[in-house]
């Protein structure tokens, strides 16, 4: 009988393939919120509530919002990982939120600790629907809370995407 080699998963997480041994590099039980933040440092990605009830753990799986922190790591296997590092700084999107948050728009950020989780959500909401309106907006960021209570803005800043990208 041939001994079999150490079950491996292989994810791509913002565009490059990490190759993880599992119960050595990655426990089975570990989420996926874990794998990014503390393995590989991916600190925009934040872990609040940890228990898939606030959306600041939000990334993209294979183009899909997923909550991080409720999703296994070795159920990325196979699969594409978006973070918000793995946007880049012309991203429609960051550009809104950013612009969103000048003196004399409201802002879409008052603290920042939501804001990842709002930007890959609205990344999951417009690859779906590339020009929602103000309601298919709310509903589609319904999972992501704010304590700060920047909701308008964020719509505000979606809005912005929206209009930028028919124009």
């Amino acid at each position: 009988m041939e001994k079999k080699g150490p079950d491996t998963a292989k994810i791509t997480i913002n565009g490059r393939v990490h190759e993880f041994c599992i119960g050595r590099d990655i426990e089975p039980s570990e989420t996926l919120s874990y794998l990014i933040r503390e393995r590989l440092g991916l600190t925009g990605t934040k872990i609040a509530c940890d228990q898939g009830a606030c959306g600041a753990c939000t990334v993209l799986l294979d183009g899909k919002a997923v909550l991080s922190c409720m999703t296994l790591a070795i159920e990325a296997d196979g699969h594409e990982v978006i973070t918000v590092e793995g946007l880049g700084d012309n991203d429609p999107v960051i550009r809104a939120f950013a612009e969103q948050s000048e003196p004399g728009y409201g802002t879409a950020m008052q603290c920042g600790f939501c804001t990842p989780g709002f930007v890959m959500a609205t990344k999951s909401l417009l690859n779906e629907n590339p020009s929602p309106d103000l309601s298919e907006i709310k509903q589609g960021l319904s999972g992501n809370l704010c304590r700060c209570g920047c909701y308008p803005a964020v719509a505000r800043a979606v809005e912005r995407v929206v209009e930028q990208e028919v124009k």
